[in-house]
């Protein structure tokens, strides 16, 4: 190793694993106290749920990832040329060629509406002009039926899997209208007697696409969190055979048994156990364990983890589906699954008022038949079942979150999920991980205690001069303290790396050394326990600075909790929402940021499919649960809580994961969230509001209800109201502001 061992130096990593269950102890396996900070982590792959429940393989490709379901928000959404698109992409592919496809189909129905209006003769009649001329009825009626087969296909597919459902929604109303409108235009064009509804037909189709082309395009890149997982796991790996010689091999093609070779900053391929070789490892993306854990032979490794400076030789122990990774996505796959199930609120009105227009349009068509003529009964039927469709509904909610991810994004927030952003209004507990959450993910020194005689200053002089020639983590924290303060290095020589206890160097000529508890033990140097108890029971981890075997102080370094983290969980209690903290690294380290934050709870040394498990326990007795991470052990917590958040500085696993993710990486945008939520959801309810009250008197008028006064909605009317409405909700929708 180039780089010296800091793991005495930390009653963190002892005082934490000291502390753990013993149920993550192997029994036949006796490690020393500096060891047995380790077996969490070697334990960590055993703790997952067990392999008789069902795991993706890991993919080959992304196109083998294991697929979503493609269930959409909206109930039984249109999926457009479904059939004919390439699954292989994964299911972010999929809605990412939705987009590409609705607003292909926007456009073109948008220059074919284009003639059919100027050829309506209720646009003529409005604006004043007269475009008249042979054969301009067949011309409207060729637009009119590419539009209504091109544009109308999503819904008319979208209407026919509700029908085969049994759960009639949104798009099936669509279908009825369109097709009625179809097929009524088609026979007052060419054989009966009647006013056509070709430029209803072509502007209720577009106004669909376009709403739906919105909420499409909110809705993509929700699901690229399989994608990124598998980004973590490399490709290809060292292969050693029987004579110690490495051969680059496909992580397909090792098997348990196999030894494999990994060389300094490189991923690890596949869960194993050390047989040679000592280093660092970065587990932090994978268990929240914010200090890098020290590898020995004989301990275990997690595939897609990162090898610090030193070079390891491993055993195969778990591929494809057994491998610790491929479960974590297994379970987000499923959380994500479950999620997706959900239905809107446009949903739900579109089906009770699919009802009422059939209903309506039954008892219209039976009553006129009787009190009138067929061709008026027909067009009374017609016109009802237009009149129905939501233009505004259909715009309602996809409008609103339109401008809310507006917004959001102003305020430094990215809305991914719709419909999980919208509940967001009714959480009343937010869990937080600590690891580059709570805290910023970097050490820095928090305390500098020099010894009596020694000038504080000169102290962390000495420290930042020697740790300027290491690279590990705590070394990096005191490093960029001295920056902080400006300081300048003085003249290293002789630089070395004592394994297990720190590192020394010749400082301006003098012997200077950074070490560990463990070192001044075995040194038998005095130093002030009372505040070095002190400090480890605040979890945080201690060096100390000897000149010449004399102790100059120590220092003591810890993640920094980030300033605002004290302001959002203050004002989340004020809210009484409560604020809990679920994290997977030491208890010691937790309880102190929970304690300092004044969480409402604190679980500490939480494996990945506990924090999941965790979740689903802090739902029950309908609580309303938001989850807020940054690192690819949150990744199945966040798609299993009702609201994910995501810090943005971190990985793209728990970014894709969330449902929502903070751009600027402060906590106290949680508050902006749910103060937006409300808002939003206030304003969507205004637009179902007017969208549906307008169908409720549109309707009545469209069946003749005031017939004997003389007041007949015709079809041109209700399309000119219908429009009205439509630009109410947009409108509405635009006033929309942050409370």
């Amino acid at each position: 190793m180039d780089e010296h061992d800091h793991s005495q130096h930390k009653p963190t990593v002892d005082a934490t694993h000291n502390d753990k269950p013993t149920s993550h102890i192997h029994p036949n396996e006796a490690h020393n106290e500096e060891r047995a900070g380790h077996e969490h982590h070697e334990q960590m792959a055993h703790s997952l749920p067990s392999h008789s429940e069902p795991v993706p393989h890991i993919p080959k490709t992304t196109a083998d990832m294991p697929p979503e379901a493609h269930a959409h928000e909206h109930g039984a959404a249109p999926d457009p040329d479904h059939g004919n698109m390439d699954h292989g992409s994964g299911h972010a592919g999929h809605h990412e060629q939705m987009v590409v496809d609705f607003r292909k189909r926007f456009w073109v129905t948008l220059g074919l509406t284009i003639p059919v209006t100027l050829l309506s003769p209720m646009i003529m009649m409005l604006f004043g002009f007269h475009l008249d001329f042979p054969g301009a009825n067949v011309i409207v009626f060729v637009l009119s039926t590419i539009i209504f087969f091109y544009g109308g296909k999503p819904f008319l597919k979208g209407a026919w899997d509700e029908w085969k459902k049994r759960s009639p929604g949104m798009m099936l109303l669509i279908s009825l209208a369109i097709i009625s409108a179809y097929i009524y235009s088609t026979f007052t064009a060419f054989f009966i007697t009647g006013s056509d509804f070709y430029f209803e037909l072509a502007t209720l189709i577009l106004i669909m696409l376009l709403g739906h082309w919105i909420e499409m395009k909110s809705q993509m890149g929700a699901s690229k969190a399989l994608e990124e997982l598998i980004k973590l796991m490399p490709k290809v790996a060292h292969k050693l055979d029987s004579a110690g010689n490495t051969v680059e091999v496909s992580i397909e093609d090792l098997v348990p048994g196999d030894r494999i070779l990994i060389k300094p900053g490189e991923k690890i391929p596949l869960d194993g156990k050390i047989f040679e070789g000592d280093s660092t490892v970065d587990e932090s993306m994978l268990t929240g364990e914010s200090v890098p854990v020290e590898k020995q032979p004989g301990m275990a490794a997690i595939g897609g983890s990162i090898n610090g400076n030193g070079v390891l030789k491993l055993t195969v122990e778990k591929v494809g589906n057994e491998t610790y990774l491929a479960q974590v996505i297994q379970m987000v796959t499923n959380a994500q699954q479950q999620k997706s199930k959900a239905q809107g609120l446009a949903d739900t009105a579109a089906k009770w008022l699919l009802y009422i227009a059939v209903v309506a349009g039954i008892l219209t068509f039976g009553y006129w038949l009787f009190a009138a003529d067929q061709p008026f009964a027909l067009e009374r039927l017609v016109t009802v079942l237009v009149i129905a469709c939501p233009h505004a509904l259909g715009l309602a909610v996809p409008l609103v979150n339109a401008v809310s991810t507006s917004i959001a994004a102003r305020n430094g927030l990215l809305i991914r999920n719709r419909t999980q952003f919208e509940a967001a209004r009714k959480i009343n507990r937010i869990v937080f991980d600590k690891t580059g959450t709570l805290t910023e993910g970097n050490f820095g020194v928090t305390d500098i205690i020099p010894a009596e005689g020694i000038a504080e200053k000169d102290l962390l002089t000495l420290a930042y001069s020697v740790e300027l020639q290491s690279e590990h983590p705590i070394a990096k924290g005191i490093v960029r303290k001295g920056e902080a303060e400006h300081l300048t290095p003085l003249e290293v020589k002789d630089y070395q790396n004592l394994t297990g206890q720190g590192l020394q160097a010749l400082v301006n000529g003098v012997p200077v050394a950074v070490v560990s508890p463990g070192t001044m033990a075995a040194r038998a140097i005095a130093y002030d326990r009372t505040s070095y108890e002190e400090l480890a029971q605040q979890g945080k981890t201690v060096v100390f600075v000897l000149k010449e075997d004399l102790l100059q102080g120590m220092i003591a370094i810890a993640d920094i909790i980030r300033e605002s983290s004290y302001e959002v969980v203050a004002a989340l209690k004020e809210q009484d929402i409560e604020p809990i903290m679920l994290t997977g690294d030491n208890r010691r380290v937790a309880d102190y940021v929970g304690k300092k934050l004044g969480m409402a709870q604190v679980f500490a040394e939480v494996l990945p499919a506990e924090k999941s498990k965790h979740v689903v326990a802090l739902k029950e007795g309908n609580n309303k649960v938001a989850m807020v991470g940054d690192g690819v052990n949150d990744a199945p917590a966040l798609a299993e809580a009702d609201l994910g958040i995501a810090i943005g500085a971190g990985t793209d696993v728990a970014i894709e994961t969330a449902d929502v993710i903070l751009v600027d990486s402060d906590p106290q945008d949680v508050l902006t969230i749910i103060r937006l939520s409300k808002a939003t959801y206030r304003k969507m309810v205004e637009n179902l509001i007017w969208a549906v009250g307008y169908n409720i008197i549109a309707i009545p008028l469209a069946a003749g209800v005031l017939n004997s006064q003389g007041i007949v909605i015709t079809p041109a009317i209700g399309a000119a109201v219908m429009s009205i409405s439509t630009i109410i909700c947009a409108v509405n929708a635009r006033l929309l502001k942050l409370d």
